[in-house]
């Protein structure tokens, strides 16, 4: 293998030349208290860092970033690390995925302003692995991530509690009237109990096990608690590899393929992972070149059985129990035939050699291939003429009886509308009825918000109902669950068909099928495309002006249309 010299590193630029500039560099270096050779001829590694004080997730990434950098120096590096936006799933409003292209582009302009030689990206929690992958795939520099990891079980009462989907669970129980505010407010306590992302099978433990299929994290890595001592020295060891990466140029265009996409995406649907994926992977395979689409992860999908026995699949475990069934290497060697083991990875080997030889040590959770939740990955791509361009749905989280169903829609023209009138006495909803929600994706949110887990009627509640078929164009939870059409595009905002439902109108679901379709005539239809006024627009400055002008559809993954591509970018100027 060639091995870059001194010489040949981008921080070179920077600091190794004999001019005006870089005596500048070099002296500011000086001033912070490193001597020369701490840092000349040797690679900078960019640590980015999405840790914030309003980041439960993420509060561990303090100490972490230095265990990083214990690695780095270890192994010859210079490490410096540099904030990014920490896209807080819990506190940013209306929702996070309408920074994660703030996340993609700014982990994109640090690395490639700054005298950065590779990167060591610290996200974990939901649009923190996709925003910074996107950015360091267009950055073109050497990569790879520390996950942040799952937190610890829950408990409330003796009973086992998984952040997110016992949230919902009990959030309904409280609304039907079977438990008390008082034992409600009991459990704020006892659900989140450690740093570290959700520990159910949603889209954080999702998205860092998809890194880690995608080639990009130390093998094992994406499942490791975050609690857990095993945790930091991960770290310490990314530290030390990202350094010899930067010598071999393993560069993400020289890593990610059509085969280890495919990795990703299959890792995911054998997960039982979050619908958040899809738009997520999406985003990330098209910064490196690779088209992968919907019809892609629906053939994907209908491959791989859903084997990870976790919540909110219909599932019994959490991630802690994952990680002790053998974790990430034991899952994804236990479905190696559906990989591709071809694959290299950031360890500078293959894919098949990351995970020969990992074992499965309970059968309960880590289920065998032949013996799996369900027969295909958990996820379905729906098509007709509701949703021309797609619509996804968890089917490893929905009630079977309602995989197929016609029923009369029930219409909230925006979130708003839904809170207004969800629980209106007066509301005239059945078990059969779907309920429709509109002007909640990426432009209409704006940011796709995770509405799409709409919940329950209290008067089906009251009946003993848990569940009934609910659509919209917004995202969910992965912790969520419940037979809910998500990311129905095109988006009623932009005038898809979403747009022209009305109260009473069939809609027809078809899992098998793989259909949506609402159950109108096309005159009707054209009578109120006619009729329909574009939504006024509320932002007309900052971010969201600039995101709204720029954002794709769900189904081509909601990246900015100026982000998008593979086009290099040159090289600073330094005068």
């Amino acid at each position: 293998m060639t091995r870059k010299r001194p010489e040949e590193l981008r921080s070179h630029r920077w600091f190794g030349v004999d001019d005006l500039r870089a005596f500048g560099h070099r002296s500011r270096m000086l001033q912070a208290g490193y001597a020369e050779d701490d840092f000349r001829g040797k690679p900078v590694i960019g640590i980015i860092n999405t840790w914030s004080e309003l980041s439960p997730c993420h509060f561990h990434f303090r100490t972490r970033a230095e265990e990083v950098k214990r690695g780095v120096w270890q192994a010859g590096g210079f490490p410096v690390e540099l904030p990014a936006h920490p896209v807080t799933e819990q506190y940013q409003k209306p929702t996070s995925m309408l920074y994660r292209n703030m996340l993609a582009m700014e982990t994109e302009e640090l690395a490639r302003s700054h005298p950065c030689d590779g990167l060591v990206l610290l996200g974990g929690c939901d649009k923190t692995p996709p925003g910074l992958m996107m950015g360091a795939i267009s950055s073109g520099l050497p990569s790879i991530m520390v996950p942040a990891g799952p937190m610890l079980r829950g408990n409330w009462r003796g009973k086992t509690l998984g952040s997110g989907s016992d949230v919902w669970k009990y959030h309904a129980e409280l609304r039907a009237g079977n438990i008390t505010p008082a034992q409600w407010k009991d459990m704020e306590g006892g659900i989140a109990r450690s740093f570290g992302t959700c520990m159910t099978a949603g889209t954080a433990a999702t998205m860092m096990l998809a890194v880690e299929a995608l080639g990009f994290t130390l093998p094992g890595a994406s499942s490791i608690p975050a609690a857990d001592s095993a945790h930091p020295r991960m770290a310490t060891e990314t530290g030390r590899r990202i350094v010899e990466m930067v010598w071999e140029d393993a560069t993400p265009q020289s890593l990610i393929t059509e085969g280890s996409v495919d990795n990703a995406v299959t890792a995911a649907m054998a997960f039982g992972g979050s619908t958040n994926a899809i738009p997520h992977l999406i985003a990330m395979a098209r910064r490196a070149g690779v088209m992968l689409d919907l019809e892609r992860f629906d053939a994907l999908s209908r491959r791989v059985p859903l084997v990870a026995n976790l919540r909110p699949n219909a599932g019994e475990y959490l991630m802690e129990d994952f990680f002790y069934a053998g974790g990430a290497r034991a899952f994804l060697n236990r479905i190696r035939d559906y990989l591709d083991l071809s694959a290299r990875t950031v360890t500078g080997r293959t894919m098949g050699e990351n995970i020969e030889g990992a074992e499965v040590f309970d059968d309960s959770i880590i289920l065998p291939v032949d013996k799996p939740l369900q027969a295909e990955g958990g996820l379905a791509v729906l098509k007709g003429s509701l949703a021309p361009n797609g619509a996804v749905i968890k089917t490893s989280a929905a009630e079977q009886r309602l995989l197929q169903h016609t029923g009369p829609a029930v219409v909230f023209e925006n979130y708003a509308d839904l809170k207004k009138r969800l629980d209106d006495p007066d509301l005239d909803v059945t078990a059969d009825s779907v309920l429709v929600l509109k002007q909640a994706g990426p432009q209409g949110g704006p940011g796709m918000p995770e509405w799409g887990m709409l919940p329950m009627p209290k008067a089906l509640l009251k009946l003993g109902l848990r569940d009934m078929l609910r659509l919209s164009d917004a995202r969910m939870s992965g912790t969520s669950y419940g037979t809910c059409v998500l990311h129905v595009a095109p988006e009623s905002h932009v005038g898809g068909p979403l747009a022209f439902v009305k109260d009473g109108d069939l809609i027809r679901l078809d899992v098998a099928g793989r259909r949506l379709d609402l159950l109108v005539d096309e005159a009707e239809m054209e009578r109120r495309r006619a009729a329909w006024t574009p939504p006024v627009r509320r932002y007309g400055r900052g971010w969201t002006s600039l995101y709204l002008d720029n954002v794709t559809q769900a189904d081509e993954g909601c990246d900015m249309k100026f982000l998008e591509g593979t086009a290099p970018t040159p090289e600073p100027d330094i005068y």
